[in-house]
């Protein structure tokens, strides 16, 4: 019982050190609400007017820019773990771990100043001991958990990090953080687009409805977003299975129903085209950082008369 119990906690381990090659096992945490499903929300409700953007005269024009963007450095987190009598013996145990797995990065060219280790968490661990008809529960060990972080420029050095953390037997990939250095360029480039976008709509609705657009341009809403690969992963689990309202019984004999594990498959799924003016890179093949930007500014038409108050 004792050895299945351990084979099965190796396969599940194995299973997610081979899932978690772009996120990490942070994606289990987002149950019931995949990360795009809320990105698509967070981009519909930019657009919702909200108190004082209604105003009674004028032309408002809107523009929505996305843009995608790869990253230019990475950060892989793993979580190591041991369990111990004494918190003595733990420290040292994971001490010996996280050494072995450095000086395996050290060797993949990565300096020792970008990886980090930090503390996570110290707690006690209770078992229940059996004495007549009594099961009382006692102090029997200590649980410490440390996170290491690995700095790395290279996305192909991410899949020799995993096997280099499982030889040192860490199996826990817990995410991995995509880096884009220069933020604020990027954030221009999409000002800038959503700024041709406004005045290419100016133009057209000046040419083809015959108004005249006056300056000075208002900005009446500026709501810009970042979306990076960790929190933009969705899942699903592929399967059919057949429906057993009642215990089966066949020949007076009674059959407890155990079902088979169904393995889920996790995607990157980012924002598509749907929605925006203007996608900045729209082919994406890998995961990148996504940017946004909801603009909207209002024009003054010539001739219009002023709403009474």
């Amino acid at each position: 019982m004792v050895r299945a119990f351990t084979m099965a906690l190796a396969i599940i381990a194995y299973c997610s050190l081979a899932i978690a090659q772009s996120s990490g096992n942070a994606v289990y945490s987002q149950s019931g609400a995949n990360g795009s499903t809320i990105a698509k929300q967070n981009e519909r409700n930019k657009r919702t007017p909200v108190q004082g953007e209604v105003q009674p005269d004028g032309m408002f024009l809107e523009a929505n820019v996305l843009m995608n963007v790869l990253a230019d450095e990475y950060v892989a987190v793993f979580g190591v773990s041991q369990e111990c009598v004494t918190v003595v013996e733990c420290s040292q145990k994971i001490d010996a771990l996280i050494s072995e797995f450095s000086k395996a990065v050290q060797q993949m060219g990565i300096s020792g100043n970008d990886v980090t280790v930090d503390f996570a968490t110290q707690s006690k661990i209770y078992e229940y001991k059996l004495s007549v008809d009594v099961a009382k529960e006692e102090l029997t060990g200590f649980e410490v958990k440390k996170n290491v972080s690995v700095h790395y420029k290279d996305k192909q050095l991410l899949d020799k990090l995993v096997v280099a953390a499982s030889r040192s037997k860490i199996f826990d990939l817990i995410k991995v953080d995509y880096v884009v250095k220069d933020q604020n360029a990027a954030e221009n480039k999409v000002m800038e687009e959503a700024a041709k976008v406004i005045k290419q709509k100016a133009s057209r609705y000046e040419q083809l409805l015959g108004v005249k657009l006056q300056p000075p341009v208002q900005v009446i809403a500026e709501r810009p977003s970042i979306y990076f690969p960790t929190e933009m992963y969705d899942s699903y689990t592929a399967q059919e299975s057949q429906s057993i309202s009642n215990t089966y019984e066949r020949d007076r004999a009674r059959y407890a129903i155990q079902g088979a594990r169904k393995s889920r498959t996790f995607f990157f799924n980012p924002l598509n085209g749907d929605g925006f003016d203007r996608v900045i890179n729209p082919i994406v093949v890998e995961p990148v950082v996504q940017f946004t930007l909801y603009l909207k500014v209002k024009y003054g038409v010539e001739g219009a008369k002023a709403a009474k108050p």
